[in-house]
């Protein structure tokens, strides 16, 4: 087994981070519905033993009072970060030849219906997503993060673990709530351990978010 000598500098330990989509948003997404609520503690109870060094949250309502549901179930105090690349955005615009014919036209139209800011924005702050969430952590002890945020932020994340295409990240759907960990080893590829998993839901609190078309 190789270690790293002692003046190494650098990402050089185990980064796990598991994210999760907030939870159910009450239709003017201001907050979340009861089953939200109960969502997120659910989760919170799951992690319970986790030894996160970081929670980070979009700054939308629904994904900070996620985080707060969260953490409070935590036996650990790690501290919550409010961030912008934690947030809600498109984070790739595809050109049309990027996309399966059949469905490009439809795909680009839906995508120009959301608002300037997350389509015009969503690149960069993709990008630094990226940058500060992913990758090894420096270090020589293994380090959990906790990433609360939204359905495309996730779908970006789990493309780049998996060396997919950057128009990829369309077509990857999250449920409320559920969980996904991704680690990131160094001198390794990133693994997907875990992936829309809802098993600390009961069935009534599940797919809540999902296509339902898609809907197992």
């Amino acid at each position: 087994m190789i270690t790293p000598s002692t003046g190494a500098t650098g990402p050089t330990a185990t980064r796990h981070l598991y994210i999760t989509r907030h939870g159910e948003a009450t239709p003017d997404e201001s907050g979340l519905t009861q089953a939200g609520l109960r969502q997120a503690v659910l989760l919170g109870e799951r992690l319970r033993d986790i030894p996160f060094a970081a929670i980070h949250h979009g700054p939308l309502p629904r994904a900070e009072q996620t985080a707060a549901l969260i953490s409070d179930q935590l036996k650990g105090n790690a501290p919550l970060i409010r961030s912008a690349p934690a947030g809600d955005y498109l984070p790739y615009i595809p050109d049309k030849e990027e996309l399966p014919p059949e469905t490009a036209d439809a795909t680009l139209e839906r995508l120009a219906m959301f608002p300037a800011a997350e389509r015009e924005d969503g690149p960069a702050l993709a990008a630094e997503a990226l940058t500060r969430f992913t990758g090894p952590a420096p270090g020589d002890e293994p380090r959990h993060e906790l990433l609360v945020t939204h359905n495309f932020l996730t779908g970006w994340l789990v493309r780049a673990a998996l060396d997919a295409p950057p128009a990829r990240w369309l077509g990857l759907n999250h449920c409320n709530a559920a969980l996904t960990v991704i680690r990131y080893a160094p001198g390794r590829p990133a693994a997907l351990a875990l992936y829309n998993d809802m098993r600390h839901l009961p069935e009534e609190l599940r797919w809540t978010g999902f296509p339902p078309e898609l809907r197992a």
